[in-house]
């Protein structure tokens, strides 16, 4: 008989959980509704009729939230940078000549999936803090000969937006790019059109504008791109799990490419519901007023963010910290003491409050606020707190 190792010791979820849940105002994961919370906990037969009618729906949704009416939507069993990669590894071939336009750390993790499915990246590194310079990425498409261009629209990881997108896809498609984009934490938040402004592939996580769980991704190609790009392949992609002809049996032909994250993607369906039964033009504009507002009252309190108002990105708002005041010490308060969680930055001197599906709610600004200037106090800063919070309200209510 085998002799198996004992059994670890294992301490229960509720003795390692918080006794009160934290609000989730971060950059992701985001808190999420009680229909889609409670579409989670359902499993049902993954090849299935209903699992069928579902996932119609969910391309169905996906089209809208895009804007698109390609028919190759996709979810993709992994975080959004398993749609990106899913992206990358299908329109970058061996060889391939890539614009990797980059403002930060997410952009530049594009460039490195370009690498590694053996396409040949050329890095473009927009002004620091800014969004990419619609003359600059002309200048290089004119200098090298590109079958793609890879952009975020909004960098997480230092708040950038790239708020030429439009023109930028547009002009990429004229010098004959493909063109990605990585939407993870702005899809819903702010306008995106898919078709119109000529994008290839647009990917996205669930657990950010979505407000859906983290592990399920969502993704779309192009009409064009798949006809062109991944139709005639011939060559495998590297990656059997990411391959989008595989995927394309189960979420386009009904049959087997892996098991999908039933649970997963039935939550996927109740955040898309609900994106859109409010209707895009009015969630774009409570995104807007709420981190607007939630600007202006951070710095009416006395604290600086990070990037110019041109070059702001709205879902994820970062805060410049005080020289004499530690992001760690103040996110640990603002955890402990208010029951408010928000994030540090990759290597940066900065918090990240994120304006994200569900954060951007007035009742979650108060606290989040609140926490925020209290925490800040009790780390050293000297800051209007009241000040603050009054000018938020007055931006919510929309005076002035």
């Amino acid at each position: 008989m085998i002799e198996l190792l004992p059994p670890p010791s294992i301490v229960p979820l509720d003795h390692i959980l918080p006794d009160e849940p934290l609000l989730m105002m971060g950059a992701g994961p985001v808190p999420i509704p009680q229909k889609v919370a409670a579409a989670n906990s359902i499993v049902i037969n993954h090849l299935g009729e209903t699992m069928s009618r579902v996932i119609e729906q969910v391309k169905d949704m996906g089209r809208y939230v895009f804007q698109t009416e390609s028919s190759h939507v996709m979810a993709v069993s992994g975080p959004g940078s398993a749609a990106m990669e899913m992206a990358v590894a299908n329109l970058v071939t061996p060889g391939s000549r890539v614009l990797c336009i980059t403002n930060g750390y997410f952009s530049q993790r594009m460039a490195e999936m370009v690498r590694r499915v053996r396409g040949e990246p050329t890095i473009l590194e927009a002004h620091h803090n800014e969004g990419a310079d619609v003359a600059l990425v002309e200048r290089a498409l004119q200098q090298g000969q590109f079958d793609v261009v890879t952009l975020v629209q909004g960098e997480t990881s230092n708040t950038v937006c790239n708020k030429n997108l439009n023109q930028i896809a547009k002009l990429a498609k004229r010098y004959g790019c493909l063109v990605i984009v990585d939407a993870v934490c702005t899809l819903s938040t702010m306008p995106l059109a898919m078709d119109s402004w000529q994008v290839d592939a647009i990917i996205t996580g669930g657990q950010k504008g979505l407000s859906s769980i983290p592990g399920v991704s969502l993704l779309a190609f192009s009409e064009s791109a798949w006809a062109k790009k991944i139709a005639p392949r011939k060559e495998l992609p590297f990656h059997w799990c990411l391959d989008a002809q595989l995927a394309d049996k189960f979420w386009n032909q009904k049959s087997y490419h892996y098991t999908a994250p039933v649970s997963g993607i039935l939550a996927l369906h109740e955040a898309l519901r609900l994106v859109c039964e409010e209707t895009l033009p009015q969630r774009f504009e409570r995104h807007l007023r709420c981190s607007e507002a939630l600007q202006a009252g951070i710095e009416t309190m006395g604290l600086q963010l990070l990037i110019e108002k041109q070059h702001r990105l709205n879902s994820v708002v970062g805060i410049v910290v005080p020289d004499h005041v530690s992001a760690d010490v103040v996110r640990a308060h603002m955890s402990k003491v208010h029951k408010v969680e928000i994030s540090g930055a990759f290597g940066l001197n900065i918090l990240r409050i994120g304006q994200m599906g569900e954060q951007s709610r007035a009742y979650n600004l108060f606290r989040t606020l609140h926490a925020l200037g209290s925490s800040m106090r009790a780390a050293g800063a000297e800051l209007d707190l009241p000040a603050g919070m009054a000018e938020m309200e007055r931006v919510l209510s929309g005076e002035g």
